[in-house]
């Protein structure tokens, strides 16, 4: 069997499960087969019980192939295997929490926002995703094809999704009091072909939400419209389009899984990333002012501000959704209350919520209060109407060169040069940060880090002055042209955007 060290992405696994643009299959029959065999012997030592596993997958097109090797080796295995079909990640989890069902253990098939030829596993038991180091033993296990020798194992198909959003919708009547607390609203809802789009039938139209207008609903694993990502620009100008065309009172888009989430205004405006992170901080510090927001360390210094100011506290961590939620929950051990774990990606777990990562929960916070708003004549923008944007931000994502055998080493190397040069040569004033290198400029900052699941280094530079993003690029390429590992084409190429831009002004 192939070496399966490969294919650990985080605390996920990925890797290209179809074809596409000569690369190899990674993710073939047999290793399915063989990690799915070893979630079930590793998960085997926490209980004596008969393992009951919940199974489920995104729209993908190699979900169906990837879910009958999963299926089979569960079954071999002697467990009882719940399969879920469709559905989304964060519901995955909640089987492990049904009284009715009660799975020992779940596995979602999915890769998130990655593209169509990709796919992976997600692994959970009843305490939550699975960390990195267990996903590590799973590989070795597998690798030895470690595997259990069970009797009486089957499969049992059922609408396993309903208990998720009868929860939902459960909490929803419970904190507003009402059995169809969004009548009279409407709200679209834009899937991307992913696995969100039950939220409309299942959810929104049981609560009384119009939803008339909504898009992209139809499961399609090539993703023909755009790509299921709250973040990508396109995926964002689609649902504020649509807002605007059905003169909607809000719009939510998901991710592939629907982990990750962002809405959007009755004005088109975007509600991501710092905006997002923002209005739902609004929310908790008003119901518990002096509370932490932990995010990623790509949050704007308005941001911090704008907590601060709402006798709340930011504390900054890595990136990576469970590097965010890992830090929440050993801060609420120390005594700091922090009830959420959020990312400028959209993926948001809350305290009360197990820490889970879930964009439907995320959502469904967010239009309680905007129910509760309405009532005040308020709009959900008035939460956030303080909160001030830079002027300009980037994010760029450079690769490293074709001579670069360790792209590791060779990403420890240059931040730490970088560190050196920037402070000592350049002018940059350090900054406190938990990854990479946190730097100020005038103006502005910039940070560069490595990436928790690509080979790349990404930099985010954000500025409150117009051509700050131009000087803190031109400053960074006199830094890392001098790393040879490092692939410069994108800097080059949005320096020249630039220097066009500032040329036709003129």
């Amino acid at each position: 069997m192939q070496n399966l060290k490969g294919l650990l992405s985080g605390s996920d696994i990925r890797g290209n499960a179809v074809e596409y643009d000569g690369n190899i299959i990674d993710l073939t029959d047999e290793v399915v087969f063989a990690i799915s065999k070893a979630f079930a012997y590793w998960l085997s030592a926490k209980t004596k019980d008969k393992l009951i596993i919940a199974v489920g997958h995104d729209s993908r097109i190699s979900a169906e192939r990837i879910k009958t090797q999963v299926l089979n080796a569960l079954k071999l295995s002697g467990c009882i295997v719940l399969d879920c079909g469709l559905c989304s990640t964060p519901s995955m989890y909640m089987m492990t929490q049904y009284e009715k069902v009660k799975a020992h253990g779940a596995i979602m098939i999915t890769a998130s926002h990655h593209p169509y030829h990709k796919n992976g596993l997600k692994f959970f038991d009843s305490l939550g995703g699975l960390e990195a180091e267990d996903i590590k033993s799973i590989l070795h296990l597998a690798q030895t094809e470690s595997s259990l020798k069970g009797r009486g194992g089957k499969v049992v198909k059922d609408d396993y999704l309903k208990y998720y959003c009868d929860t939902l919708i459960e909490k929803f009547k419970k904190a507003t009091n009402e059995q169809f607390p969004l009548k009279n609203l409407k709200i679209v809802v834009d899937a991307g072909n992913g696995a969100g789009g039950f939220f409309v039938d299942r959810v929104l139209k049981p609560l009384g939400a119009d939803t008339s207008g909504s898009q992209y609903l139809e499961p399609d694993g090539m993703f023909p419209n755009h790509i299921p990502n709250p973040e990508n620009p396109k995926a964002m100008a689609a649902i504020s389009e649509c807002v605007i065309k059905n003169k909607a009172d809000l719009g939510i888009i998901f991710d592939t899984d629907v982990d990750r989430a962002a809405c959007v205004a009755p004005d088109g405006q975007e509600i991501n990333r710092n905006r997002l992170i923002a209005l739902i901080s609004a929310i908790l510090l008003e119901e518990t002012p002096g509370a932490t927001i932990v995010t990623d360390s790509v949050t704007s210094d308005s941001l911090t501000e704008f907590i601060i100011n709402r006798k709340g506290n930011h504390h900054r961590f890595k990136r990576g959704y469970k590097n965010v939620i890992n830090e929440a929950k050993e801060l609420n051990k120390v005594g700091v209350y922090a009830p959420i774990a959020i990312e400028t990606s959209g993926h948001a777990a809350f305290l009360e919520n197990y820490f889970l990562d879930d964009g439907a929960y995320l959502i469904i916070r967010i239009l309680i209060k905007m129910c509760q708003l309405k009532k005040q004549n308020k709009s959900i923008l008035s939460l956030i109407e303080e909160l001030t944007d830079p002027i300009e931000s980037q994010e760029l994502r450079l690769g490293f060169s074709h001579n670069c055998k360790d792209q590791k080493t060779a990403a420890d190397n240059i931040l730490n040069r970088f560190e050196q040069i920037a402070s000592k040569k350049f002018g940059f004033k350090l900054a406190s940060s938990y990854e990479g290198v946190r730097v100020n400029f005038a103006d502005g900052w910039l940070l560069i880090r490595k990436s928790v699941h690509d080979p790349i280094m990404p930099i985010n530079i954000e500025s409150d002055k117009e051509g700050g993003v131009y000087f803190a690029c031109k400053k960074l390429y006199s830094i890392l042209k001098k790393f040879k590992d490092l692939d410069l084409t994108n800097l080059k190429k949005l320096l020249a955007e630039y220097k066009a831009q500032k040329k036709n002004k003129k």
